[in-house]
């Protein structure tokens, strides 16, 4: 007797052998996530309908040619719909979900491809209902809505505690005929994208672990007297290769002194220094897929083995990656990690002979500051630096060093963070910690004054924060389990 297979579940994959498959009820969860969530609040009254406005698609500047369009993020966790331009809904009370996309001219079909119906969207996103609406008018929006008789619009409005930006809520032309509400939603899905689902975990560890292909791809053909570029060109050819369109920031490739340029590879500064023999060459990129993020830094010797002040600092940063790696875990304080972090690098230095005294009276000083000012690492998921690390009522602590921290919280289950300690050597810090009082006599200036432009070491780990062991997957993803 045969049996018919069932049918495959919908999902997205970017093609090939190595690519992941991603089921798309992964949006359907997080929907239902969010409706549960907001029936909870006393505010939301019912009939509450949950709507938001996907990315545009934009020219660039003055030209007719468009960069690839990346959904904007929050209306991706939500409905992982591909195309620009488009508004979706969800009614609180049933998790039922709308998509609205714009009406193409009949011309599309000869430069883009063929037009879909609305029956095709539907299966391709798993939604309840698309409807096409004209962008000149937005009427088809308004009457379906109308249709619905929501209580309240609950729109997207909100400030990023990364960037300082603030959510652009929803508009379309009759959007003033509808009760709306712009302080209830960001607060709500911002509190739930901290929190990764099952699906979304795996998709995290897929982009982690192309990204990690990358990474071992560029050092196997990094030789003296490339470019910084031509490790870039090896790191992006190898993501794409394998499904990743679009990269989760601006790659940085940095040799040498430039490594001590903390977001080195900028447009004024485009990796375009020559590699020379004996330089460290730090490698801080990462590809997305499906939207969702990874982030690895690797810092390796060009000419395959450390110069003795090189691997001094090498090893004083993995050993804090490493210990900071068993202490990454449900109900640890990541303020507390960081201060670690710094005391493990500080250890090492005073060792060396770069530093003097008790590593408790450099604490106090903020000595750890001048060697790695930034923060010990970020939430992971639909951007790179994803959101929540401050919630309501979170502030940041005003001191060197742990005021760049993105995040002040205690770790709990499915958060996914990165670890990313450092030790550099940069101009305008050495300069300020030798003029400093209560800094200089813990420095040993001699020594000191050596690791000018030296540059920087740091090596990233991306942990996935569950509640049993598990063992780390590749060297550049690990998870990380109570």
């Amino acid at each position: 007797m045969f049996y018919k297979s069932p049918p495959p579940k919908p999902s997205y994959s970017a093609g090939g052998y190595s690519a992941h498959r991603v089921p798309l009820e992964l949006h359907d969860i997080n929907r239902r996530r969010l409706c549960d969530r907001l029936k909870q609040r006393q505010d939301v009254p019912e009939g509450a309908v949950v709507f938001l406005e996907g990315g545009k698609s934009q020219p660039r500047h003055s030209g007719d040619t468009e960069d690839l369009f990346r959904q904007e993020s929050y209306y991706h966790w939500a409905f992982g719909v591909l195309e620009p331009d488009s508004y979706g809904a969800i009614e609180v009370d049933t998790g039922r979900s709308i998509v609205f996309l714009p009406e193409l001219h009949e011309s599309y079909e000869i430069w883009m491809g063929k037009i879909q119906p609305p029956e095709h969207y539907v299966e391709k996103y798993v939604v309840d209902e698309v409807h096409f609406y004209k962008e000149e008018d937005d009427a088809k929006i308004v009457e379906v809505l109308k249709s619905k008789n929501p209580s309240v619009l609950l729109r997207l409005k909100g400030m990023n505690t990364d960037s300082k930006k603030t959510s652009k809520p929803a508009q379309f032309k009759g959007i003033d005929q509808f009760n709306l509400n712009d302080t209830t939603l960001h607060p709500e899905i911002t509190e739930l994208r901290v929190y990764k689902s099952e699906r979304e975990i795996d998709v995290i560890r897929a982009a982690c672990a192309i990204a990690g292909e990358a990474h071992k791809a560029v050092m196997r053909m990094a030789r003296p007297g490339n470019y910084e570029y031509h490790l870039e060109s090896v790191f992006r050819g190898t993501v794409s290769h394998h499904g990743c369109r679009h990269l989760a920031y601006t790659p940085i490739v940095a040799s040498g002194p430039n490594s001590a340029v903390l977001h080195y590879g900028h447009a004024g500064a485009p990796n375009d220094r020559q590699i020379d023999d004996g330089d460290l060459v730090l490698c801080d990129m990462g590809g997305e897929y499906y939207c969702y993020a990874s982030d690895i830094t690797c810092t390796f010797p060009i000419s395959g083995k450390f110069t003795p002040e090189q691997r001094v600092i090498f090893d004083a940063v993995s050993d804090a990656n490493l210990q900071l790696r068993t202490r990454t875990r449900i109900g640890t304080s990541w303020v507390e990690n960081h201060r670690l972090a710094l005391r493990i690098i500080l250890t090492h230095l005073r060792d060396y002979g770069m530093l003097k005294g008790e590593v408790d009276d450099m604490m106090k000083v903020h000595l750890g500051a001048v060697f790695m000012p930034h923060g010990l690492g970020h939430f992971l998921g639909v951007d790179v630096h994803d959101v929540g690390g401050y919630g309501q009522g979170m502030t940041r602590i005003d001191e060197p060093s742990f005021c760049n921290l993105r995040t002040v919280r205690t770790l709990e289950k499915n958060m996914v963070v990165t670890v990313e300690p450092g030790c550099y050597f940069i101009d305008k810090l050495m300069d300020e910690a030798l003029a400093n009082p209560d800094q200089r006599d813990f420095i040993n200036g001699e020594v000191f004054e050596k690791f000018r432009g030296f540059g920087g070491v740091s090596p990233t780990r991306c942990n996935f924060v569950f509640s049993r062991p598990h063992i780390a997957e590749s060297s550049f993803s690990n998870a990380m389990r109570n």
